[in-house]
Parts: structure tokens; C-alpha cells; sequence
């Protein structure tokens, strides 16, 4: 079928990928401030646009929630090679990705609980997140630990576990500093000597 035939779908001009993308990280900079609960009107503000452009592109507070989710583990994944690639060490890289890691968390925190009622809907985000997180840590693992950083006996998923019960109450705490304990982990991952 043709670009042009009925049934097929168009690609989404560069504007339109453009616009949502800027949706989407303005939603996740309110959801870390202030849950996923926050007014639409805040997400909106921040992103510039009226709340009607929001409701446009996500139909649903659910909508919007899970197409964040998906835009910061996308964005998670991408910065990990790119870290690898820019920062000064494996080392500075992962914990650079640490941070990032624990912002999407915040935000993944509040997703559990609009999902509910969608069981099925939750594990594919879930596998999802598994598939696309776990080798990235990995990789910074494992140039971390080539450069004789971190202690050789982590492995990927053990320290997303970790960082991730770190996480829990920040949401629902303003004195609650996860980032900071958080970096006491990482620190703790140093290799001695």
C-alpha cells in the first residue's frame, strides 16, 4: 500500500514528534516535582501550551502517565551509551545515569497506582522497562568495573532493585531525600584500595 491509501498510517511530521516530546518532558519534570497527581495546568504551563493541547495528545490522565513512562525509560536508555560516551569515567557515567534512573523512578512510583485496575497493561510496561534498563546498567557496570572502579560482584539488576527501594516514600515525603541516599549506594559501589 501507498503513503496515499486509505487504512495506512502517515508518519508523524518532525513538528508533531517535536511537540509531543516537549509534552512529555514537561509532564515528567511536574510528575518528579509533584507526583503524577499534579494539575494538568502545571503541565502545561511548563510546557507552554493550554491544557486543551495536552488533552489533544493524551486523552486520559492514564494516557499521559504511560506515555511518560515510556518516553523516560526511552530517554534512560539513550543516555547510557551517551554518558559512557561524554563523561570523564565509567565511574562518573553511572552514577550520572544513577541520577537520572532515580528521577524516572519518582514518576514510575505514581504509574503503579493509576494502572491498577490493568494488570496486563502494567507487566508489559514492566517487561518493557526490564528489557530496555537492565543492559544499559550493565554496560556501565561493566566499563566501570573494566576500569577497576566499582567492586567487580554487582550486577545490574541487583543495584536497579536497590536505587529503587531508595525510592520509595519520596513521593509521598518532601524531607524524604532519595537522591542523596541514593548516592551514598553509589558511592558505596567504589572499589577499595
Amino acid at each position: 500500500m501507498s503513503e496515499g491509501t486509505p487504512g495506512t498510517a502517515r508518519p508523524r511530521r518532525a513538528d508533531a514528534r517535536r511537540n509531543e516530546r516537549t509534552l512529555l518532558e514537561a509532564a515528567a519534570a511536574v510528575f518528579v516535582a509533584g507526583g503524577v497527581e499534579a494539575p494538568v495546568r502545571d503541565i502545561a504551563a511548563e510546557a507552554g501550551v493550554g491544557t486543551a493541547t495536552i488533552y489533544r495528545h493524551f486523552p486520559t490522565r492514564a494516557d499521559l502517565i504511560v506515555a511518560v513512562y515510556r518516553h523516560q525509560v526511552e530517554a534512560c536508555a539513550q543516555a547510557g551509551p551517551e554518558l559512557l560516551a561524554a563523561r570523564p569515567t565509567p565511574y562518573d557515567a553511572l552514577g550520572r545515569w544513577i541520577d537520572l534512573f532515580v528521577d524516572f523512578l519518582v514518576t514510575k512510583h505514581g504509574l503503579a497506582a493509576v494502572l491498577q485496575s490493568d494488570e496486563a497493561g502494567f507487566e508489559t510496561l514492566h517487561t518493557h522497562f526490564l528489557d530496555r534498563l537492565v543492559p544499559v546498567c550493565t554496560e556501565l557496570l561493566d566499563a566501570a568495573t573494566a576500569a577497576g572502579e566499582v567492586r567487580p560482584d554487582i550486577r545490574a539488576l541487583e543495584l536497579m532493585r536497590g536505587v529503587g527501594n531508595l525510592c520509595i516514600g519520596a513521593e509521598n515525603n518532601p524531607d524524604y531525600d532519595a537522591r542523596r541516599l541514593v548516592g551514598l549506594l553509589v558511592a558505596g559501589l567504589r572499589r577499595e584500595g
